[in-house]
């Protein structure tokens, strides 16, 4: 069916569909009009080596090549440079420089992985890389109760390809009263993360005195990225794994899980930030 590309936001396209009620015996179709975010394949190249292929949608992404960079331990944020970001076929190439010590290590974990979305273990080749201990995190948090209540209660406001579509994850970065100060999404919440990594330090903030808000579960992935980044804490509204749970204890990353109006679970709290 046509498509309706001039009425959608950047990030995603419009369909005409139908709409089926499943209580009558679809006898009442009725057509409908949706926003459905854009999906692409991201080819990123670093230091001249095809690294990997992430599904992601395309917009802020040189924030996303940036902050991929960060969180895989290519680079420190004083060492990203721009990316190169051409379009090419029905997705797009990323090319980025690193630094000279990282260029080993990506020849040695050169893939090229076709993920959903964004997946953290693609590649990896032993239980023990996957195992391998986190740097240590040297930023200290910041938040309380309130602050948490305060960043939910506005996130709704920067989620601009949800409300259009329902079908993309957030990112926020929060100051410690709770104000959020810049915000990334995508359908993978994985590269919404980066994405909100690549742009806070395109614009030099740190993570001290920060934490970090998403609209998704709490996998090991997003534990392992925020602390490489230095993030010093993360809120997610959805439950954890058990693996993210303990990366982030072993690692001192203060974390809460399921956070909703009236409560969240604290995961891991090594400062005391929310105890009693």
């Amino acid at each position: 069916m046509a498509d309706h590309r001039d009425e959608a936001p950047e990030g995603t396209r419009t369909y005409a569909l139908r709409r089926l009620p499943l209580t009558d015996g679809g006898m009442n179709l009725h057509d409908v009009v949706r926003t459905v975010p854009l999906e692409v394949p991201v080819a990123i190249e670093f230091g001249g080596i095809g690294y990997a292929v992430m599904m992601a949608t395309p917009i802020d992404l040189p924030d996303f090549i940036a902050g991929f960079a960060i969180s895989e331990g290519l680079a420190s944020l004083d060492e990203i440079e721009t990316p190169a970001i051409v379009m090419h076929g029905g997705g797009w190439i990323a090319r980025m420089p690193i630094p000279a010590r990282s260029t080993e290590r990506v020849a040695q974990r050169a893939r090229t992985r076709l993920s959903e979305s964004g997946c953290g273990l693609c590649g990896m080749d032993s239980i023990a890389a996957v195992l391998a201990p986190l740097p240590p995190l040297t930023a200290r948090p910041g938040g309380d109760a309130a602050a948490v209540a305060h960043a939910l209660a506005s996130l709704g406001e920067r989620q601009t390809l949800g409300r259009a579509s329902g079908a993309t994850h957030i990112a926020a970065l929060c100051l410690a009263d709770g104000r959020i100060v810049m915000a990334r999404e995508d359908v993978g919440r994985h590269n919404a993360l980066d994405k909100l990594i690549g742009a806070a330090a395109a614009a030099d903030l740190g993570f001290a005195d920060h934490f970090v808000l998403m609209s998704s579960r709490c996998s090991q992935e997003l534990v392992e990225k925020c602390v490489r980044a230095g993030i010093p804490a993360l809120v997610t509204i959805s439950a954890p794994t058990s693996f993210a749970v303990d990366r982030a204890r072993e690692a001192g990353l203060t974390l809460l899980c399921l956070a909703r109006r009236d409560s969240a679970l604290v995961a891991n709290d090594p400062l005391g930030l929310f105890a009693p």
